[in-house]
């Protein structure tokens, strides 16, 4: 499903607003944190794990520490 979501001003931060019968659908509420994903295709909204924020945090450390040898296996 495809919808229009206009960004807001909140503090200094932009906030986006999920439709209400998108928010029931996946079982969201206000509170809940979700993960934002930039991808080559724009920003991907996915529910908050843990886990996940785990292994996202070691692939960039992984990354940034081996960049040279990663750039070498790019080639």
């Amino acid at each position: 499903m495809v919808r229009e979501v206009i960004l807001r001003q909140v503090g200094g931060s932009i906030g986006a607003t999920i439709p209400k019968d998108m928010a029931e659908r996946l079982h969201l509420g206000a509170g809940d944190r979700v993960l934002a994903v930039e991808t080559d295709r724009g920003i991907l909204l996915t529910p908050y794990d843990p886990d996940v924020e785990e292994g996202l945090a070691a692939a960039a450390y992984a990354a940034k520490k081996f960049r040279n040898a990663l750039r070498e296996l790019a080639k």
